[in-house]
């Protein structure tokens, strides 16, 4: 029997009782501190020579030594965010500072720009050619700060932030390969990063020129990637929000959307900005429904906005990060609203998830699997898969189901919710 089949969802309506809501909280919880968390404190940490091993077979074992500094970033912050809200295990501490001092030590070039990749011993392999590095950085390094006291990280931190504000309008420099003049197309990418690196860092380093950044960046997105007429969220888009109609200016990644969503309705939530938190909402729903594959289930990866082939051809694989950042953004979605479509489509992908993703045998969930659900790679970890999408929606979302099953839904959702959170 599947998991879904296990859990009664059926009919397209469902509510969350409390104990629905305690039994979520303690699967999402369990996997999280039994499954995904054990899998990378015994395989990742590079002992010898510091950092992680981040590309890991399905059973743990190290298939490349290069060390891609995203995931040494994201891994840093991931344990270090596990110190913040669980306690600062000494396990968790000493790994945490593993992959931090490795990047103090290896990670900037003489400009102090972010490399992209070095080997095991840190030397440098790929050029610090992507902002991303950067921001993944500063993420790492004011979490591992606020748990540790360090105050070279935090320092490090901030002065990585205004390096990349300086960066921003030419984030590739020298390696940028487009004429910009002639299709001078803005990617959703930075002001969404600019939203959660923003406000990971003001948590710890309040200042308001960084609330500025926050609010540009949502409005960029909301004005500009997110077309209401059209009901779409566009990754690229020109200045003005046009859209170029070319494959680049027609493409769609459904999992981004969620992903960016969730990172504003966090900051409207934050805000009590009802009008804000049920625009976001319906933004979901638009791109939920677009998105999600009715033939085979789950959520593709990239789609075109007219239907052509899209330029990916990796388009219609089904992602593990695709589908833990909707998983949250509509659990997230359905606590603030307590509308009952946003519930029904939670339990829809975490039912997804859990009977493909999850790997009772060894831990840790697949990355990738076909269209049709079956796994393509059997890898745990690598270039792009490591310690971060799925621990940190593990973690959010228990902790949001045990408030489910505590305390109900917030009263300012409009929810009924003595039927949809009630015994």
């Amino acid at each position: 029997m599947k998991r879904s089949e296990h859990r009664g969802i059926e009919g397209g309506r469902q509510i969350m009782d409390r104990r629905q809501a305690k039994e979520l909280e303690r699967r999402y919880r369990s996997c999280l501190l039994e499954s995904v968390v054990p899998f990378w404190e015994r395989y990742s940490p590079d002992w010898e020579r510091g950092g992680y091993l981040t590309c890991l077979e399905r059973d743990g074992r190290v298939f490349d030594t290069d060390k891609f500094m995203w995931m040494q970033a994201r891994e840093v912050w991931m344990f270090s965010r596990l110190c913040s809200r669980f306690g600062a295990r000494e396990q968790w501490l000493r790994i945490a500072s593993l992959g931090a001092e490795f990047l103090r030590r290896y990670g900037r070039d003489g400009e102090g720009n972010w490399y992209f990749s070095l080997d095991r011993e840190g030397r440098p392999l790929v050029a610090a050619y992507n902002i991303f590095s950067d921001c993944f950085a500063v993420l790492a390094l004011c979490e591992y700060a606020s748990v540790t006291g360090k105050s070279w990280a935090m320092a490090l931190a901030v002065e990585t932030y205004w390096n990349i504000q300086n960066r921003k309008a030419h984030p590739k420099g020298r390696f940028t390969k487009q004429v910009v003049e002639n299709r001078p197309i803005r990617a959703m990418a930075l002001p969404m990063i600019q939203i959660d690196m923003g406000r990971e860092l003001a948590r710890h380093h309040p200042d308001p020129r960084i609330e500025e950044t926050i609010e540009r960046s949502i409005h960029a997105i909301l004005t500009l990637h997110v077309d209401e007429e059209r009901k779409t969220v566009f990754e690229r888009v020109y200045a003005d929000g046009g859209h170029p109609d070319c494959m680049e200016g027609r493409l769609l990644s459904p999992g981004h959307a969620c992903e960016v969503l969730w990172f504003i309705l966090q900051v409207a939530a934050e805000r009590e900005d009802r009008r804000l938190i049920d625009r976001i909402a319906d933004i979901l729903l638009w791109t939920i429904r677009r998105g999600w594959d009715e033939e085979h289930g789950g959520i593709f990866y990239y789609m075109d906005a007219e239907g052509f082939p899209p330029e990916k051809l990796e388009w219609d694989m089904k992602l593990w990060w695709v589908h833990v950042e909707s998983l949250y953004a509509f659990l997230l979605a359905y606590f603030w609203t307590g509308r009952k479509e946003l519930l029904d489509w939670f339990l829809r992908i975490d039912a997804y998830c859990w009977d493909h993703f999850d790997d009772p045998e060894h831990g840790e969930w697949f990355g990738y699997l076909s269209r049709r659900g079956e796994v393509k790679l059997s890898l745990k970890g690598g270039k792009w898969k490591g310690f971060f999408h799925l621990p940190r929606a593990l973690m959010l979302g228990a902790d949001l189901l045990g408030r489910i099953a505590g305390e109900g839904l917030p009263s300012a959702s409009g929810g009924d919710e003595d039927v949809a959170v009630g015994d």
